[in-house]
């Protein structure tokens, strides 16, 4: 009698110590671009698997400082994919679990409905008198504005103009205040569900700069976190792509 009592209480044991161990945290590193995408699929992914992120954002290369100088991150998703290769190569990272999660769209975007036209002459006729980027060093988004302004031959007419943002959500604030009348941010910060949410844009053509390849991978932390390899499994499904494009995000 008493064997066959032990033997589903064993089983319910057992069971119990899966279901607790099951929900895991994940400490996530997000390039700013991405912070509200990241939002979005974070709801999702914790009610779909039970596992919970904890999300930092910032500009790639500060993130990436932050994780040499042993920052608890056990994913990252950079807003490039030079970052996450260099991580790769120098040890840093889970080997084989870098992948691209999203190509990202550039924009230049105004507070101020029918400011910016939708091919960007704005630019040309310099009536402005503050242009707000990136920083182009530890940015990508601020890379890809310097190499647009450069195709257009306007480097020097706008570098007495340039306001520099440590990341692209500092580059956004200047802009939506209107310490700048424009700038160059990621499409994502000002769009949703196919339409800008405020303010008057010319979407970047992609041949203007080089592509905005957004690679994902789990760092050292991560290795053995089943909630980091849920993410990375999640950010590679239907549901994440459908709210990605829907931030503006190509695949």
């Amino acid at each position: 009698m008493g064997h066959c009592f032990a033997r589903p209480l064993a089983l319910l044991c057992a069971l119990f110590a899966v279901g607790t161990a099951s929900a895991e945290e994940v400490q996530v590193a997000v390039a700013a671009n991405f912070t509200a995408p990241m939002q979005a699929i974070a709801k999702e992914f914790e009610q779909d698997t039970g596992h919970k992120l904890v999300i930092a954002s910032g500009a790639t290369g500060q993130l990436y400082t932050q994780i040499k100088n042993g920052a608890p991150f056990e994913v990252f998703l950079s807003a490039d994919d030079n970052t996450p290769a260099k991580l790769e190569q120098e040890g840093d990272s889970v080997p084989g679990s870098r992948f691209t999660y999203a190509i990202g769209t550039l924009v230049l975007w105004s507070a101020q409905a029918g400011y910016v036209d939708a091919k960007g002459e704005v630019l040309k006729n310099g009536q402005f008198k503050h242009l707000s980027i990136a920083n182009p060093k530890t940015a990508p988004y601020g890379l890809a504005a310097t190499q647009v302004l450069e195709k257009l031959g306007l480097t020097q007419a706008v570098a007495p103009k340039l306001v520099e943002g440590q990341n692209i959500t500092q580059a956004l604030q200047f802009i939506s205040s209107g310490n700048a009348e424009l700038g160059f941010v990621a499409l994502s910060q000002v769009y949703k569900d196919g339409k800008l949410t405020q303010g008057s844009a010319w979407i970047v053509p992609a041949d203007m700069h080089e592509p905005i390849r957004q690679d994902a991978l789990i760092l050292n932390r991560g290795k053995g976190n089943p909630a980091a390899k849920a993410l990375m499994d999640y950010l590679k499904g239907p549901k994440a792509a459908e709210l990605i494009r829907s931030f503006g995000y190509q695949l």
